[in-house]
């Protein structure tokens, strides 16, 4: 396996990371056959990449074996947020049939947290997604990681997410507070379930509060997630 280091590590404040714990929580209340998640949001920007690698890194903080895929093979912002210390190759590279699994598959310098980056853009994206080896690569990382996360493009742009979501042992929706209507995100939520997919929540990202959190004050329009996760 080969190593690498990021150089940008998101320092989270003390609600953020309550929050994130409370989601960790919450996934892992959805049962031992829940460990293969599809983060995905409506619209771009709404934050779920920033979602996908907390909760990633939550669940590796408290001892489980994390692998994080980022199969946003149109427009990843890991590499360029996350800054890794070093040129790498990535999951297109493994899918095209270029390279091989232990190519791609990095160790951190987050204890316990793996990841493959995306690799280069390709032309077929959704057919990269839909092929055996990446149900093959997926059946192998089962058998050796606790969670396997996915952050995956947005559901109300392109259909790459729902096919993730097949393979799947359920799906979280990142919905950005006063950003998406009522409508469309039931819309993504019908085009998750067309595909057979548990649904097992929605995150509410950027969501602007006033008040005090176990005797800690929260600054005016303090962004943080708040959560829902249901079984």
């Amino acid at each position: 396996m080969l190593q690498v280091n990021f150089q940008n590590l998101p320092k989270l404040s003390f609600r953020v990371n309550e929050a994130y714990k409370s989601l960790r929580t919450n996934i892992q209340f959805c049962g031992s056959g829940v460990k293969m998640i599809c983060i995905t949001s409506c619209l771009p920007n709404e934050g779920k990449s920033n979602v996908s690698f907390n909760l990633a890194t939550s669940l590796a903080e408290c001892g489980k074996k994390v692998i994080f895929i980022d199969a946003d093979l149109r427009r990843s912002v890991i590499i360029g947020r996350y800054k890794p210390d070093q040129a790498v190759v990535g999951l297109t590279h493994y899918l095209s049939g270029q390279n091989k699994i232990d190519e791609i598959l990095y160790e951190t310098n987050i204890d316990n947290l793996d990841i493959i980056f995306t690799g280069p853009v390709p032309p077929n994206p959704s057919e990269l997604l839909a092929s055996d080896n990446f149900s093959d690569l997926i059946k192998i990382f089962r058998k050796v990681y606790d969670y396997i996360i996915i952050d995956t493009p947005p559901i109300g742009s392109v259909i790459d997410s729902a096919i993730v979501a097949q393979k799947c042992d359920g799906v979280v929706l990142v919905i950005e507070s006063n950003t998406v209507s009522y409508k469309f995100a039931q819309r993504a939520i019908r085009q998750l379930e067309k595909s057979q997919s548990k649904i097992l929540g929605a995150v509410l990202n950027k969501y602007e509060n006033e008040g005090r959190l176990y005797g800690y004050e929260s600054k005016k329009s303090k962004k943080y997630i708040d959560y829902y996760l249901e079984n």
